[in-house]
């Protein structure tokens, strides 16, 4: 399974993308995640669905308060690319 997501909220400068990474190498999964201009996060991230689903949940949540997550839009995509490892781009 493999998920494109623009995150929307207080998610720059507050640990967003470090948070992800963790999150995201706890429940084995691989991809990316980056900034971008308009104050977004972007992220890519692929796995077992029972990973994606509580990763996904952990960051609806925000993965700690200074992190305020408002709106996620995420789009399933058709097949994994093979990613080996989860990296911040910058």
């Amino acid at each position: 399974m493999r998920i494109h997501g623009i995150i929307h909220g207080r998610v720059q400068g507050v640990g967003f993308r470090f948070s992800a990474k963790q999150y995201a190498v706890k429940h084995n999964l691989c991809g990316w995640v980056k900034n971008k201009l308009d104050g977004t996060v972007e992220i890519e991230v692929e796995g077992k669905k029972s990973e994606m689903d509580s990763f996904l949940s952990e960051l609806k949540r925000g993965f700690h308060p200074a992190i305020k997550v408002t709106d996620m839009i995420l789009t399933p995509l058709d097949k994994e690319v093979g990613y080996q490892e989860f990296h911040i781009k910058h």
